[in-house]
């Protein structure tokens, strides 16, 4: 197919959520992307973070290979020798002690806030609400987006999950005057992506913790 056939079946089939611009992407190799009208383009947001080693890295793809060739999928019901071990490796380079696989960005942050919430609920005073930044971006669930802090993404799909407020994004002081007595969590990104691209400085990551 052509990149006007492409573009034309995407359109009759697909329901749009969202702008995008006219190019068909065919294949990618490295830091590289190729369209289907045969231009070579560089892809500098990684497939948004996903392919932060590069498309199509040989190692990745012997891996999957590998793994498919054994084993496609067998759901949480049973252990996994390889899921196992990956959480250890994630163990042994970050300050977690445990891990939660999940399937995108929103399904985390639902889980994070399921986490505090629960833990909220077992203190003599029950703890719910959780503060987020403004110009956030928390996932597009009916939780995740009270929790993105722009009116932008949430016109149109109230009510929401009540429990959340707003703090202005690198402010210290700001974010300490909106703690409640009902508050269990806060929620921050290191770096903002969907209000720009705005980058939390150490002082304010380390006075959150």
């Amino acid at each position: 197919m052509n990149k006007e056939e492409v573009i034309g079946l995407d359109k009759k089939y697909v329901m749009h959520t969202y702008s995008r611009i006219p190019l068909v992407i065919d294949r990618g190799e490295g830091v590289r992307v190729w369209g289907k009208d045969g231009k070579e383009y560089l892809d500098f947001i990684s497939g948004i973070g996903v392919n932060a080693i590069g498309h199509c890295h040989p190692e990745v793809v012997g891996a999957i290979n590998y793994q498919t060739k054994k084993l496609f999928h067998c759901s949480n019901l049973y252990y996994i020798e390889l899921e196992a071990k990956l959480a250890k490796a994630l163990c042994d380079i970050s300050f977690a002690d445990k891990v939660f696989f999940s399937n995108s960005g929103a399904e985390a942050n639902e889980a994070a806030i399921k986490l505090a919430r629960k833990f909220g609920s077992k203190q003599n005073v029950k703890l719910y609400e959780i503060i987020t930044m403004k110009d956030s971006f928390h996932g597009r669930t009916i939780t995740t987006l009270k929790a993105t802090g722009q009116t932008k993404y949430q016109d149109g799909f109230g009510p929401f999950t009540p429990g959340f407020r707003y703090a202005p994004f690198n402010d210290l002081k700001a974010v300490r005057s909106s703690i409640s007595d009902e508050t269990c969590a806060i929620m921050v990104e290191p770096i903002q992506g969907e209000g720009g691209l705005n980058v939390a400085c150490q002082d304010f990551l380390k006075g959150l913790r």
